[in-house]
């Protein structure tokens, strides 16, 4: 039997797959122009073209033949990676371009860097690369910083005392790229709002019109977030001796999703805004940029005009995007952690932040040095949860650590539920329903929304007894019966899908009410009366969310989180799973889960095959 066939009757390949391989066998036996095209085509190359289309569905943007176990979960006899490399050598449907060059169109595969592409994705790597070192590269209008000395001292007044988000903000002024990276609770939102009212003031010193800022997330509930964030933080400052009020007044209060910042087209992949007509903004801040996949970063970064700033927010510990891509993570990795900076840039800093190491002479070369900076920890929590321990030790994959934290029942508002794989039975099932009760007693639309993230049960799987839409259907029929209305008062919603003509989006929460006449309404945040309300049946795509995938949960916070592992493991567990879902809390952590599931969770790295670090380095 051949690889294809055995990796395809193994369920190794999906449909798509499948066809994609066996398309290139037709068209190599069609084509009998000469000898060598009309021969077919070697089957290892015929399972390499479908492991590349595989690769692409699970998050990777390429084959690794050295790691081709990271597909599938069947085991396999697989070649060699000498073996996979001979074969593909040569083959009519796989190029092999320098590493900026534009890969020829004509093969829909390449091969690069000991890595086999789908054509496309190797294009998004190398586009995002070079649009990456476009911005990086750009020379600022008005960049003087001496004169900021006052002000800076006032927003940071340890910024001598290597504050890391003081350097943040001083790398803004300097710097047309910034990443800043942190967990949650580590400042961005506070270092953010600061650093755009220094870059308002420099534009102002230096005779320049206020600049055109952008606030994006990839949700609308993580945009609607980082809006709220920005106007409280913003509140703060009119409260510091030497801040000026009109520059507060001058700070954006708006976010708005990827897509829509980028215009989208109806039934198009394409964006309004691209290369040939970029964004009208001076200073782009995209929050959550670890949800942000390869193709669509590679879309914005070129459509950032010549000059403009880009800043990405975002913690490389999360879970990567669901589509291809852990873009975040490849742009840190080739950034570095930032604790030093190029030898000229500490110099121009000194006036403001002090004396900074700096890094050696080779580390120029990067294009992306000194374009970082990572936050140092301080995860989100209230005076009730004591959580950064635990989230550290789950970040690096410690279960002697994770299992030791759990068990001593010693940080506050952390509680572990050995082997319970069902909190909606037994004692702890009134537990989680008296909350939600409150939800069907609330007639006000903006009090429900507030309450809404009170509690989440969030869920590795999506399907199955510990799946989200079960625990969603068990929770509804607890709450309102077996023969409920399906938009029953108080029904918590979770939009899966964008839609601009509701002004909705994927992740966005809504609950359900009835008004006076007796009318089901399905209240979402936003509109001039901090809410909007629409006819559930005109709602884009949903489904219940007292219950929600991790995956789905990210950009979200609630005050009380119940994580659900599966009984028995699965490839959907990691230890960026794990921390994901325990910092979505603010005040209160349960975990359900038995020690040898949280343990292989832990010993689980979602990592992503990607050349994209490569490319920065140079």
């Amino acid at each position: 039997m051949s690889l294809l066939d055995a990796l395809h009757r193994a369920g190794v390949l999906n449909t798509l797959d499948h066809a994609f391989a066996q398309s290139l066998r037709r068209l190599g036996r069609r084509d009998t122009s000469t000898d060598l095209f009309g021969a077919d085509t070697p089957d290892m190359v015929l399972a390499a073209a479908a492991l590349a289309s595989q690769a692409v569905s699970r998050g990777h943007a390429a084959f690794d033949p050295s790691l081709p176990s990271w597909l599938p979960d069947e085991s396999v006899d697989w070649p060699s990676a000498r073996a996979w490399r001979d074969a593909l050598k040569g083959s009519r449907w796989i190029t092999e371009p320098q590493a900026d060059a534009i890969a020829a169109g004509d093969a829909p595969l390449v091969w690069e860097n000991g890595l086999l592409y789908l054509r496309r994705y190797r294009e998004y790597e190398r586009r995002l690369a070079a649009g990456l070192r476009r911005i990086a590269q750009a020379r600022l209008a008005g960049d003087a910083v001496d004169s900021l000395a006052p002000l800076f001292a006032a927003l940071f007044p340890q910024a001598r005392d290597d504050d890391r988000q003081a350097r943040a903000a001083a790398l803004a002024l300097l710097q047309p790229l910034l990443l800043v990276t942190g967990g949650p609770g580590t400042g961005k939102t506070t270092t953010i709002t600061r650093l755009l009212l220094l870059l308002i003031a420099q534009a102002r010193q230096a005779d320049l019109p206020p600049p055109r800022i952008a606030l994006a997330a990839p949700t609308g509930r993580a945009a609607e977030r980082m809006a709220e964030s920005l106007r409280a933080a913003s509140e703060k400052l009119r409260g510091i001796d030497g801040v000026d009020i009109a520059l507060c007044d001058a700070l954006p209060d708006t976010a708005s999703t990827l897509h829509r910042l980028l215009g989208t087209i109806p039934g198009s992949p394409r964006f309004r805004h691209d290369p040939a007509n970029p964004l009208p903004y001076d200073v782009i801040v995209v929050d959550e940029a670890s949800m942000v996949d390869l193709p669509l970063m590679c879309k914005l970064v070129e459509a950032v005009a010549d000059g403009a700033r880009l800043i990405l927010l975002g913690d490389r510990d999360q879970l990567p995007s669901i589509e291809a891509g852990d873009v975040l993570a490849a742009i840190t990795d080739a950034a570095g952690d930032g604790g030093e900076l190029p030898q000229a840039l500490a110099q121009r800093l000194q006036p403001l932040i002090g004396d900074v190491p700096a890094s050696s002479p080779s580390a120029a070369s990067n294009a992306l040095s000194g374009h970082r900076v990572q936050l140092k920890r301080g995860y989100r929590q209230s005076e009730a949860l004591d959580l950064a321990p635990l989230a550290d030790a789950l970040r690096v994959g410690d279960g002697d650590r994770t299992d030791q934290l759990l068990r001593s029942n010693a940080l506050r508002g952390v509680h572990y539920h050995e082997g319970v794989s069902d909190p909606l039975a037994g004692p702890r099932r009134e537990t989680l329903l008296s909350v939600w009760r409150e939800l069907l007693l609330i007639d006000d639309p903006a009090i429900a929304l507030q309450r809404a993230s009170a509690l989440r049960v969030l869920t590795a799987l999506r399907d199955g007894a510990q799946g989200a839409s079960v625990l969603n259907a068990r929770i509804e029929e607890a709450l309102a019966g077996a023969h409920r209305d399906p938009y029953f008062h108080g029904r918590l919603l979770l939009v899966t899908e964008n839609s601009y003509r509701h002004g909705l989006f994927n992740g966005d929460i809504g609950v359900c009410q009835r008004d006076a006449q007796g009318h089901t309404v399905a209240w979402f945040a936003g509109g001039s009366d901090g809410v909007r309300g629409f006819h559930p049946a005109a709602l884009p795509a949903h489904t219940g969310a007292f219950a929600m995938t991790v995956h789905k949960a990210q950009g979200s916070e609630f005050d009380a989180v119940w994580l659900l592992l599966p009984r028995q493991d699965a490839r959907t567990l990691s230890r960026e799973l794990l921390y994901t879902a325990v910092t979505r809390a603010r005040s209160e952590l349960h975990v359900c889960a038995s020690e040898p599931v949280l343990r292989a969770a832990l010993a689980r790295h979602a990592a992503r095959v990607s050349g994209l670090a490569w490319r920065l380095r140079g």
